[in-house]
């Protein structure tokens, strides 16, 4: 049963990505919008939805460490694993903005969870409220500096024509897929992993967090294959910044996440050594492309960071 409940997550998670992508390039049409920055706002909140629905659910339950595992995981997933993976296939290019805007704001939400955690071992209300605040203005700017950096991209011209009510209906039929697939995948692979005695907080920080990733591994592929990399990369980076200040902001809101000293001292040391090493790869020659000898790196520093959890 708990294959079938796998196998159906991978099917409804895929689904939501092609929605996804569809509605953003239609949603960029419509109000002239780059599709760097609907990857990094639209795409972005869509497919950190199961992350978030789980961490409340965790939180409500009394078990809000559990945002923290699956919110680090899911960020070193998105590029040790998702990012690996699509560049394997195909190369990525990296754009300028990349360096100037894109990666340091990320960075810099990754510090700032840093920061409030090793304080006192706690995301209180008020740090969680900064963080959301924080997300607030990202948002805010990043849609700003869309109508002034207008960049001419080739897609999809047929979804210029696309209706508002069409593509309201994309977007709820990606968010109910990607929602109703995360959960699917998740509980089958924590089922699973419960019944070969995997301990809660490896499943948190590994399964939970790959099965809530999944909808940036679908997302990317299929924008990769439409041609549509700037989504792919936007997505990405977008998603591990709604991460922190959705995801973790709005848990902590709801009730202040105690942060135990090994996720401290590993899991988050691990979620930075994944943002640079994105860095140092994006830099490093052929530079501004990830190919696949880049990926294959960074995939192995991820199976590496795995088997260190369950060590």
């Amino acid at each position: 049963m708990n294959i079938l409940y796998i196998s159906l997550g991978f099917l409804l998670l895929v689904i939501g990505g092609e929605f996804i992508v569809r509605s953003s390039v239609a949603i960029s049409f419509k109000f002239n919008i780059s599709k760097l920055v609907i990857g990094m706002t639209v795409v972005a909140f869509a497919t950190s939805l199961p992350e978030l629905i789980v961490s409340i659910n965790a939180a409500l339950n009394g078990s809000p460490a559990i945002a923290i595992n699956n919110v680090i995981g899911s960020n070193i997933a998105n590029i040790g694993l998702v990012l690996s993976i699509v560049s394997i296939f195909t190369y990525i290019r990296v754009d300028k903005t990349f360096y100037k805007k894109d990666w340091l704001i990320m960075f810099a939400f990754s510090i700032l969870l840093i920061i409030f955690s090793v304080s006192d071992n706690l995301i209180s209300q008020i740090e969680g409220l900064a963080l959301l605040g924080s997300l607030i203005i990202f948002i805010y700017y990043f849609l700003n500096k869309a109508n002034d950096d207008i960049i001419p991209e080739n897609i999809d011209d047929k979804l210029a024509s696309s209706s508002i009510i069409k593509i309201i209906i994309w977007l709820l039929i990606s968010s109910l897929s990607l929602f109703f697939g995360a959960e699917f995948l998740v509980n089958g692979a924590v089922n699973f992993a419960q019944q070969i005695n995997i301990s809660e907080a490896a499943i948190s920080v590994s399964v939970v967090a790959i099965g809530t990733s999944i909808p940036e591994l679908a997302t990317s592929i299929i924008a990769i294959a439409k041609k549509e990399k700037g989504i792919s990369v936007g997505n990405l980076i977008g998603s591990n910044i709604f991460n922190i200040g959705s995801v973790v902001g709005i848990t902590a809101i709801i009730k202040p996440i105690y942060i135990a000293s090994e996720i401290i001292e590993r899991d988050l040391i691990w979620m930075i050594f994944f943002a640079l090493l994105l860095l140092f790869m994006a830099v490093l020659p052929k530079r501004n492309v990830i190919g696949k000898l880049k990926g294959f790196v960074i995939l192995i520093a991820y199976f590496l960071f795995i088997t260190l959890v369950f060590i």
